[in-house]
């Protein structure tokens, strides 16, 4: 009864490419904000207030911040792709192109700071070649996923490698949760054979 209820009462999955688009992009600043920030809050401990005060971690935390953004687009790309490629008939590569024309407006549009910006123009022209090598495999869920992200977020965490000894497990951990739950809100929210058609049909035109 309850199943029946939820499915009357809850709103039809969207199939617009632009509102998809607009969640991709809220994605991937989710993935790293939420991934970068609360493993800080945790280590600050109860000197949070002041650690987050100070100019150097702060600055230091943006550009964790945006480095490992540059690449969670990339990854919440990767994502979709391998999400909507079972109901591309056929279209794979016309589907990696929208993707990664949708990753690349994002990271274009992004406003970042001056010296961030090489890491973001080097992430979208990246773009092409990171979907054309998923799709060498077969489509994987956000548990299966490799991260891009992985790596910057690791080599810029504003926290010294020698207080964060054995932690790394835990930190990549909780980037895959974000991306997890990404998957999930997906799912929750679009229909992916018509969302297809929505990206594909400049192609088809």
């Amino acid at each position: 009864m309850l199943t029946w209820l939820r499915d009357r009462i809850r709103p039809p999955r969207g199939r617009d490419a632009a509102a998809f688009a607009a969640f991709l992009e809220r994605q991937a600043a989710f993935v790293a904000q939420k991934t970068v920030i609360d493993y800080c809050r945790v280590k600050a401990g109860r000197h949070e207030r002041q650690t987050f005060a100070d100019p150097d971690f702060l600055a230091a935390l943006a550009h964790c911040r945006w480095q490992t953004y540059a690449a969670a687009v990339g990854d919440v790309a990767v994502l979709a792709e391998s999400w909507l490629r079972p109901h591309a008939g056929g279209q794979e590569a016309r589907l990696a192109a929208a993707l990664a024309a949708i990753g690349g407006a994002i990271l274009a549009g992004a406003d970042s700071p001056e010296a961030e910006r090489e890491a973001l123009d080097a992430a979208q022209e990246g773009l092409p070649r990171l979907l054309a090598t998923a799709q060498e495999s077969s489509p994987a869920s956000a548990d299966r996923l490799r991260l891009t992200a992985e790596a910057p977020l690791l080599a810029t965490l504003p926290i010294h490698p020698d207080q964060r000894i054995g932690e790394t497990p835990s930190i990549r951990g909780a980037l895959r949760f974000h991306i997890v739950s990404t998957q999930q809100e997906m799912e929750r929210g679009f229909d992916p054979a018509a969302l297809v058609q929505e990206l594909l049909a400049p192609s088809l035109r």
